[in-house]
């Protein structure tokens, strides 16, 4: 549904440029924040997401005021006032051929939108602001924070250093962060982001709060970073008959987030339905798997292990019925029908990166995935941060996987909480317990064999220096293993041959030499 062109719209001597998508039974102007880019916007996951779930049920118009991303630029150090650049909204409603539009407003793009609706109500039909303020300095920035941001953004403008004044939850994903460093550069120069900022600094729009007179909804996040989530309940005192809304999170951009949640809000207020279920996404459990280095290797060597091991990594995940989903430097997204599936391929996944000799950390949520491309979204996403905060050799999931693999045989013990921003609650954790029967399914389907040829080789040598009375470090050791690919083999002699302990192995081995001898 990406525009098929970028037009103009003339207002006064400035030419706005503005993109029309959807045929929906409502226009709805989106105002942005801070900047924009109108291309850039369809490049993001979350913005493309957010846009075509707005364009499902509208004719979504979008612009980029004047001195950002694709529209006229403007004297930096003579930026027009807020009345100026709510002109621009008529012009581009005139240029589309929009009477009257539903107005969204995002961040700094709602003081112009309640501007503009209390000042031509007859254009405007209902009114959503989002993560809006009536007073800068009130409610988003002290002057001192103020000139902290302003000397961030004329030394290092363009290098994405203001992620964390806005989404300071995608600071450590890297697809996102480099994303942001080009928005800031095509939004915006570090003159004209400067120059923004003060005039920004200077909103104050209380006066015109009594006289907005349309449908109005006010939605804001819990734990909003940039601005106070006090300025949303403000305007909805102060706007007569508005609607509060409060969603789950701390990233300040409407695109970030649980852009359906914040979509299903707007359309149900505008519209009086929400969506119906999307039939293109279905249940899915998602396995990310990082890997790290466990020692101190050269740039090559390193290299040569991470590519041994992706190629493994392709090869599980088939054998295990599961689907390749994406792979970005050493994270690896692969995807499962089932959560006993992904389970055990994280299990063989641990053993392989063993035996190649390096560490892995996995993690594994399930939640609904749209299957129409690679997985994106909020399911992603909190199976990135389990797997983040897996350790070394770890298999973490969310209880959530462990519910669902209830009769596989799997065995789980409790592994604290998550929180991420995105929920409204944290995330109970479960980590997979790597002695308890994660051979296979197709080991575990076979009956079990109470004799040494039930065995590998590499088991048999293990066996047998249990039963020389060998601990799992010094069986390690001898046979140059780590001592979890030891405990994994361990597990599973104790899984094939049904014994209970390491103590009942060895007495097996001492009756049942294997090939070698005990």
């Amino acid at each position: 549904m990406r525009p098929i062109e970028t037009r103009y719209a003339r207002s006064g001597d400035i030419r706005i440029a503005y993109q029309v998508i959807g045929q929906g039974s409502l226009d709805l102007v989106f105002v942005p924040g801070f900047i924009s880019n109108l291309d850039l916007h369809w490049e993001d996951e979350g913005y493309s997401r957010l846009l075509k779930r707005l364009a499902s049920f509208s004719r979504l118009i979008l612009f980029d005021k004047r001195g950002t991303g694709l529209s006229d630029r403007v004297d930096a150090h003579a930026l027009p006032s807020l009345e100026a650049r709510m002109d621009d909204v008529r012009a581009v409603m005139d240029a589309a051929g929009s009477g009257r539009a539903a107005i969204l407003g995002a961040s700094e793009g709602a003081p112009m939108a309640m501007l503009f609706a209390a000042t031509q109500p007859e254009r405007v039909r209902s009114l959503v602001l989002y993560g809006g303020y009536a007073n800068f300095h009130r409610w988003v920035m002290s002057r001192e924070r103020l000139e902290d941001f302003i000397e961030t953004a004329e030394t290092a403008w363009g290098s994405g250093a203001t992620l964390q004044n806005f989404a300071p939850g995608r600071v450590d994903d890297p697809h996102f962060a480099e994303w942001w460093g080009r928005f800031e550069r095509l939004s915006a120069s570090p003159t004209a982001a400067v120059a923004l900022a003060r005039m920004n600094a200077g909103i104050d729009v209380c006066g015109v709060l009594a006289s907005i007179a349309v449908p109005t909804m006010v939605m804001y996040r819990r734990n909003d970073a940039r601005v106070d989530p006090a300025a949303s309940r403000y305007l909805a005192r102060k706007i007569s008959g508005a609607r509060l809304v409060e969603v789950p999170g701390r990233d300040h951009p409407i695109w970030t987030g649980d852009v359906d949640r914040i979509a299903d809000n707007i359309e149900e207020f505008l519209t009086g339905a929400r969506a119906v279920p999307d039939i293109e996404r279905v249940l899915a459990a998602l396995l990310v798997t990082r890997i790290t280095d466990t020692a101190k290797l050269g740039d090559r060597m390193w290299s040569e292990r991470a590519q041994r091991f992706q190629q493994t990594w392709r090869l599980l995940v088939s054998r295990h019925g599961g689907r390749i989903s994406g792979l970005h430097g050493d994270t690896m997204l692969s995807r499962f029908e089932g959560p006993a599936r992904a389970i055990r391929c994280a299990a063989a996944l641990c053993d392989a990166a063993n035996d190649i000799g390096i560490a892995s950390a996995q993690g594994i949520h399930v939640g609904e995935i749209d299957v129409r491309g690679p997985p994106t979204g909020l399911t992603v996403r909190i199976a990135a941060q389990i797997a983040d905060h897996a350790g070394r050799g770890d298999i973490l999931a969310s209880r959530l996987v462990a519910d669902l693999a209830v009769g596989s045989g799997l065995h789980f013990a409790d592994a604290g909480q998550l929180a991420p921003d995105e929920l409204d609650q944290p995330l109970p954790l479960v980590r997979a317990n790597s002695e308890q029967h994660l051979e296979p399914a197709c080991r575990r389907d076979k009956p079990r064999a109470n004799k040494p040829s039930a065995l590998t080789l590499r088991e048999n040598e293990v066996v047998a220096l249990i039963a020389d009375g060998m601990s799992n470090a010094s069986i390690a050791a001898e046979l140059r293993l780590s001592a979890h690919t030891v405990k994994r083999h361990v597990a599973n002699i104790l899984s094939k041959l049904d014994l209970p302990s390491r103590a009942a192995a060895a007495a097996f081995a001492v009756r049942h030499p294997g090939p070698d001898g005990p």
